[in-house]
């Protein structure tokens, strides 16, 4: 460590700058307890300083010790600072990064460090005019002794999380792609990773792969930036307690949840569909698939693709397809191609373009008729109608499409025609 400067003596003829030598010097005396001062200062006003124990205190004064040793030498003119200069500053930053410290908290150390020294100087200059004028004529050199060593300890701090950042990174692809393989890890860093995550052997877990189709305030299509943001928002608590596995790759997210005690497929479904109507409120527009539930790390793949298979029933505006929320009819209805399309009979599929502009009251008697096992009197109390009016609707469908509801051979083809026109985004919200 620096002893301390070496500051020259000033001309005879040079009174303000005999006034800042002798201003340097009894700063210089009075240097341990400055430094005692600002690692004081820096405990009450930094919280996250505030909880350490003395050897991290330890650590700060020697910091401390050498700032102000160098910041003297710089004030008296007597050496240009380079950066080797500050090497033991950037150990210091990468130590407090390592440490978990944030850099706001790091450039407040700065901030306190320097106000302690300022105030010494003030207080060695005295009242007198030329003294006065000989510390404000320090401020300058000041200032940019600190810009300089807080802009280097800056650097160390985001060259440090940038290197974090890329590890993990590369820790989470490795372990997804590990995962989608069939194989769980046994040992090693990715297997601490899994651990982290919850993920075991055999824990239930379910894939989420979402892209983004749009940004609704610039009309941009999927981006990096989409993705990461996307990432981060799934990776804020959900209903569950732990972290999730959330991974960008190949312009999609990929996400693992695992399905804990006390939850069930639902509870993931929820989540994810919240993450999605947040982000659409925000302007990022998603398709997001769900996937089943995979007993353990060989069904993963699957799940995987069972996700993937999702996206293609997402309307092209963005929406959340959850495979655990669709029966088998749903879905088979949601993956009918143009063909299934046209095979509804013209009749009906009339029928239903016209209720749908009229507000869908036909489609409304069809289902609740289903659902109310073709209980007529049923289906008008849920309707909230007379079952007189319920009857008419009925009969009505059958003069316009030539299907009797009361027969379940009829009522099941206006289903399934309601649910193709329903997966083809004409009406209706499958989500």
């Amino acid at each position: 460590m620096p002893r301390g400067p070496a500051l020259g003596v000033p001309t005879r003829s040079d009174p303000l700058g005999r006034e800042r030598h002798r201003i340097l010097h009894a700063v210089q005396d009075r240097l341990e307890d400055v430094a005692k001062t600002a690692v004081a200062v820096m405990r009450t006003e930094i919280p996250s300083y505030a909880l350490q124990d003395e050897r991290f205190f330890d650590d700060v004064r020697d910091q401390v010790l050498t700032h102000y040793r160098m910041q003297l030498a710089a004030l008296a003119g007597d050496r240009e600072m380079a950066p080797e200069d500050l090497v033991f500053s950037r150990a210091a930053a990468m130590r407090r990064a390592r440490a978990g410290f944030a850099l706001e908290d790091w450039i407040s150390a700065f901030r306190v460090g320097r106000q302690v020294l300022w105030d010494e100087l003030l207080d060695c200059a005295g009242t007198s005019a030329e003294a006065q004028q000989a510390a404000l004529s320090l401020v300058t050199p000041l200032m940019r002794y600190v810009d300089y060593a807080s802009t280097h300890a800056a650097q160390a701090y985001v060259e440090y999380e940038q290197h974090v950042v890329a590890d993990a990174d590369r820790e989470r692809r490795d372990l997804l792609d590990q995962l989608l393989a069939g194989v769980a890890p046994t040992r090693g860093p990715l297997l601490a990773a899994a651990q982290a995550y919850g993920i075991g052997p055999r824990s239930p877990m379910m894939a989420v792969v979402a892209v983004c189709v749009g940004d609704t305030r610039t009309g941009d299509l999927a981006s990096a930036e989409h993705g990461y943001a996307t990432s981060a928002s799934i990776g804020i608590s959900g209903p569950w307690a732990g972290r999730t596995l959330v991974v960008v790759r190949h312009g999609e997210v990929v996400a693992v949840p695992v399905v804990r005690t006390g939850m069930n497929a639902e509870d993931i479904c929820a989540h994810f569909e919240a993450v999605q109507q947040r982000l659409a409120r925000e302007g990022t527009m998603l398709s997001m698939g769900i996937s089943t539930v995979a007993a353990g790390a060989g069904e993963l793949p699957r799940a995987y693709e069972e996700a993937r298979a999702a996206l293609d029933l997402v309307p092209s505006g963005g929406g959340v397809a959850a495979l655990p929320r669709l029966s088998p009819f749903d879905y088979l209805a949601l993956r009918a191609d143009d063909l299934a399309r046209q095979l509804v009979d013209p009749r009906v599929r009339a029928l239903l373009e016209e209720d749908h502009r009229r507000g869908d009251t036909l489609a409304a008697t069809i289902r609740a008729f289903a659902e109310a096992d073709l209980n007529l009197r049923l289906t008008a109390d849920r309707l909230r109608v007379h079952h007189n009016t319920a009857h008419y609707r009925l009969r009505r469908i059958e003069e316009r499409t030539g299907r009797n509801p009361r027969r379940i051979a009829d009522l099941l083809e206006l289903l399934v025609a309601l649910a193709i026109r329903d997966g083809a985004g004409e009406g209706g919200d499958h989500q």
